[in-house]
This record gives structure tokens, C-alpha cells and sequence, in this order.
């Protein structure tokens, strides 16, 4: 199974949540996320500091106290619907500890956007497949296009 390593290049406001923009240096590809975790995601990626844990640094807190650690986020399809943008589907793995120290993989279905909110907070690099990302659309000039509009202040 060959992958591909994809950074956060860009987060930009939408009038219903937030595009999250992907890419590996070549090319890009962007997909559309809840305000909340876009806001959780560049809150972490700028050092942001909150007196309390939000929810993604809680989740991390717990399941780290219970002995998971994550180990891998894959991108491992994409389905398109109709003209509009399509959907993307993602898997998490995770190992485990019990309380003799034996360990447990597993691998947890998700949506790509919360896997992205908990990957960055333990530095997990995001992966795609290999014939997933090669049967994407460039969003490069998008991006560019947004930067000129919106000005040079978008995270990436």
C-alpha cells in the first residue's frame, strides 16, 4: 500500500464552515470542514493556549492516559457526488496499552477532518493513498486565486 505524506497548506473561512487545503508539495487538493474544527486545528498549528483543554486536546489527554497513542491517519478514499465536491473517508490507527503492558492496534473509521484536529496535536504525519491522491484534482490555482482575494493572511 503506497501513501502519500500531505501538510496543511492553507485554512480559509467559508461561508458555512472552513476549506482545509492539502498538498504534497506537487499539488493540492481541498475539502470542506465544520468551523469548529477548523478553528481547533489553526488554533493548535498557531500555539494558541487556552486555559482550559478544548475538546480535541481532551480527547488527546484521554485516550494518551489510557494508553493509546496514535500512530497513523490515512485518506483511503474518495467518492464523488454529483457536480459538487465529493466525500472523503479516513482511518485512524491507533495502538494501545492494557494495564500488563500488552498491546492492541486499532483501526477506527473517521471523518478526515476530526483525524486532522488529533493528528496535529501528536505531530502524526496525514497520509493518503497513493491511487486515492493520484485521481485528484489539482486545487493549487483555487488556493492562489483565494490568496489574491483575501489577501496573503491565510495559514500555509
Amino acid at each position: 500500500m503506497k501513501t502519500v505524506e500531505l501538510t496543511i497548506n492553507a485554512l480559509v473561512p467559508t461561508r458555512s464552515g472552513c476549506a482545509i487545503f492539502l498538498g504534497d508539495g506537487e499539488k493540492m487538493t481541498q475539502f470542506f470542514i465544520e468551523s469548529a474544527i477548523g478553528l481547533a486545528i489553526n488554533d493548535h498549528l498557531a500555539g494558541e493556549e487556552f486555559e482550559r483543554p478544548l475538546t480535541y486536546d481532551m480527547m488527546t489527554s484521554l485516550l494518551q492516559s489510557l494508553g493509546a497513542t496514535m500512530k497513523r491517519l490515512l485518506i483511503n478514499d474518495y467518492q464523488q457526488s454529483g457536480e459538487e465536491d465529493g466525500i472523503y473517508y479516513a482511518s485512524m490507527v491507533w495502538e494501545m496499552a492494557n494495564e500488563v503492558e500488552q498491546r492492541k492496534i486499532v483501526e477506527i473509521d473517521c471523518r478526515p477532518s476530526d483525524a486532522i484536529a488529533l493528528a496535529v496535536r501528536q505531530e502524526i504525519p496525514i497520509l493518503i493513498l497513493e491511487s486515492v491522491w493520484e485521481g485528484l484534482e489539482d486545487k493549487t490555482p483555487l488556493l492562489i486565486d483565494l490568496k489574491e482575494q483575501m489577501g496573503e493572511d491565510l495559514r500555509g
